[in-house]
């Protein structure tokens, strides 16, 4: 095949976190929107596919966790950033877009066209997010607005937690500009990249938990859900404190530099 046409390590992993995304978009139609639309009322089966979209939208996150760095490591491939571009659509613009929509079908007190509008605006939120990361340039080690991945964590946190429509709504579109923002977020690198994947693994546990109907379930995926919009909303001071710390120490030097 043509150098341009053949598929690195790293775009194998990109195309895992596409695989995941379109999954995620399958079980949450099986698993809740048909038995929904169809009047069935087994809420287990609801519970089993709405944890497996998410564990699978959590698996995709790693895949995207990955990716670059052994891209890094190894080789990229010249279609390595269209393909990161384009999965990332899938696994964390659609796919939980999608959840939000249905999310506006199935809950009793959710207002359906209201849900559908706020799903769009995730949706589009994640395309503007995608489109600038490509064409501008930022402080190295940090992410403009939140990255699409946290975002859409944090989407699907909003809905599990069943929270009033009207929060849940607000939170949503709170979490949507948060992506298009010039909020600084740091980018998952060594510890902070582990931090994250011990992160994910808890959170596919709390899932798990959850979907089995364990004593604790509920109450772990709360709490869960809970901490990712803690999370997302202090993270970014991370960014913001060391900005401030860099600031300080150039203005030190210059300082010293003129008593010199």
């Amino acid at each position: 095949m043509p150098l341009s046409l053949r598929l690195s390590i790293a775009d194998t992993l990109t195309l895992g976190n596409a695989t995941c995304g379109f999954m995620a978009v399958y079980f949450t139609t099986t698993g809740i929107l048909i038995p929904h639309l169809t009047g069935s009322q087994e809420t287990g089966m609801a519970r089993h596919s709405a944890a497996t979209a998410v564990i699978l939208m959590l698996a995709a996150a790693i895949f995207d966790l990955f990716d670059g760095q052994v891209a890094r490591k190894l080789r990229a491939s010249p279609m390595g950033a269209e393909l990161d571009n384009l999965s990332d659509l899938i696994s964390f613009g659609l796919a939980p877009a999608y959840f939000v929509l249905v999310y506006g079908m199935v809950a009793d007190d959710a207002h359906q066209r209201v849900a559908a509008l706020a799903a769009i605006v995730v949706l589009l939120a994640v395309v503007l997010r995608l489109a600038r990361f490509s064409i501008v340039t930022v402080p190295s080690g940090t992410f403009q607005g939140m990255p699409s991945p946290f975002g859409a964590l944090t989407v699907v946190s909003i809905v599990l937690l069943e929270l009033p429509f009207v929060a849940t709504l607000l939170a949503v579109l709170g979490t949507a500009w948060l992506m298009v923002s010039r909020v600084e977020y740091p980018k998952p690198r060594g510890k902070s990249a582990v931090a994250m994947l011990i992160w994910i693994v808890a959170s596919m546990g709390m899932l798990v938990a959850w979907a089995a109907g364990a004593p604790s379930g509920e109450l772990l995926l709360q709490a869960g859900c809970a901490l990712q919009l803690v999370l997302g909303a202090v993270i970014p001071l991370f960014a913001t404190a060391r900005r401030v710390n860099n600031f300080r120490d150039n203005r030190r030097e210059a300082r010293a530099a003129q008593l010199q």
